[in-house]
């Protein structure tokens, strides 16, 4: 078996928190579980996707022929290191309801999928039955993560799903398309507009390890098959 390559997505759209968000961490703790499990077989990949300029889909149909987005090369630095990979995980925050630049990679690989699919029932996209992972959280306490199913999880598992068919990976029945994590806390300070959010990183640990795990044997299974 050779060695595994998975990459992390931080889809956050936060500038000013650099390596320090919620998002990024999450990602972090990923590969900090993966390489407890796959001690160097696994090489982990984080990509934030605050650091590209994705442009939205004009519905220019020049991807049929071209097999990328002829305006888009972030994008298309982006989905081919996905392609590539043996697995992916997506880390989303709650905004409304995900973020913008998630939303611009999934209408694109929706697209390049089903223009190809529509014209040859027989095509499958290059990431057809590749393991992937959902992640999200938000401002919501305990009692509120599980709106974040409806808002955060179904959107990217829906747009995940038929024609691009990536193997959506769960953890429970309550769980079959992904795991969110609340915040601890939330305080406001007078210093900032903005809500201080507190995790308890230990706990996000143990639910994030399940999907981890799971995803890590949809990668070995596939290996050996």
């Amino acid at each position: 078996m050779g060695k595994m390559g998975v990459v992390c997505m931080s889809a956050s759209n936060i500038k000013h928190s650099k390596n320090n968000g919620t998002s990024i961490k999450a990602c972090k703790l990923v590969k900090k579980i993966i390489n407890k499990r796959g001690a160097n077989s696994i090489d982990v990949e984080i990509i934030s996707l605050v650091d590209y300029d994705l442009k939205p889909c004009i519905g220019c149909g020049e991807c049929f022929y071209s097999d990328n987005c002829v305006y888009d090369n972030d994008f298309n630095h982006i989905y081919s290191t996905i392609v590539k990979a043996d697995a992916l995980f997506i880390v989303s925050a709650h905004y409304a309801p995900i973020p913008a630049k998630l939303s611009i990679f999934l209408e694109k690989v929706e697209q390049l999928a089903f223009l190809k699919r529509f014209n040859d029932e027989n095509y499958r996209s290059p990431l057809f039955d590749k393991p992937v992972g959902l992640i999200c959280h938000g401002g919501g306490t305990e009692e509120l993560i599980k709106y974040y199913k409806s808002l955060v999880l179904d959107p990217i598992y829906n747009a995940l799903s038929y024609p691009v068919e990536m193997k959506i990976i769960g953890v429970s029945k309550e769980q079959h398309n992904g795991v969110a994590f609340p915040v601890k806390s939330i305080k406001k300070i007078e210093e900032s507009i903005f809500p201080v959010q507190e995790y308890d990183w230990n706990d996000i640990e143990n639910r994030l390890e399940p999907l981890v795990d799971n995803v890590i044997k949809q990668i070995k299974v596939g290996k050996r098959s």
